[in-house]
């Protein structure tokens, strides 16, 4: 058997999305905080109806600390991995190892840094050494070029650029998302997403435009390790429980 028919064969985390801003549950259109569409007042009964449709893990963004610089919502995701048996992946604002540790030991899996990742490299390699898998970097990309401080400043980094560095500093993980594709329902970016696959040895997570099953399939055989899915599964474009089975 071929390399692309094993990587098909192998199962996708489907990771349901919760964007947080004003204690409401909201998306943003390609990350622009002025063109905000408020999908459920409460986070917590979305975490609660995407555990019931099958998900495993959320991944949670706290839009609000991601323009502070330091989390405003850390009550409602401590309350929904209370109440909930999911696995949660926290961003936003994250930018100082005692925070991260605060995070942690309110039962959070793993938290996304990408400011942090940006500025810092010597710091980084320092979380990296003693959180390990509990560290995740989110690369956001605006037009190929890393985008930081809540997607409202742009760097002349690249993204493969930007993943080698991690790669460097100990990151075990990656979530890579076009920003000008977030929330638009259009398709994810393909190319650059199998790029980074065959550019680092480290699992890669998919992010941004995932619209449809055929997305899926399509991110499945460039052999990603996940998929996190927002705006699609709050407007019924995609079935989470269905598309939990596509990909497993």
């Amino acid at each position: 058997m071929g390399e692309l028919s094993v990587i098909e064969r192998l199962p996708v985390k489907i990771i349901p999305a919760i964007d947080i801003r004003e204690g409401k549950c909201v998306r943003l259109y390609q990350g622009d905080y002025s063109r905000q569409t408020v999908f459920a007042d409460d986070p917590l009964t979305m975490a609660l109806q995407w555990q019931t449709q099958g998900a495993e893990w959320l991944h949670v963004v706290d839009l609000a600390g991601a323009l502070a610089g330091k989390p405003q919502n850390l009550s409602i995701v401590e309350e929904i991995v209370k109440q909930t048996e999911l696995f949660v992946e926290v961003g936003g604002g994250i930018r100082n190892e005692d925070t991260i540790a605060e995070i942690l030991e309110r039962g959070v899996t793993r938290v996304v840094l990408g400011t942090l990742a940006v500025e810092d490299l010597a710091l980084l390699e320092r979380i990296c050494h003693r959180f390990d898998e509990a560290v995740v970097v989110g690369i956001d990309a605006r037009d190929g070029r890393v985008a930081v401080r809540g997607w409202q400043k742009s760097t002349m980094i690249g993204v493969l650029e930007m993943a080698g560095r991690m790669v460097s500093a100990g990151v075990k993980r990656i979530i890579y998302t076009d920003i000008a594709r977030d929330g638009t329902l259009t398709e994810p970016d393909f190319v650059m997403t199998g790029g980074l696959v065959s550019s680092v040895d480290i699992p890669v997570i998919a992010s941004g435009g995932v619209s449809s099953m055929e997305h899926l399939t399509r991110l499945k055989s460039l052999g990603v390790e996940g998929v996190i899915i927002g705006k699609a599964l709050y407007t019924g474009d995609i079935n989470l429980a269905k598309a939990i089975t596509v990909v497993t």
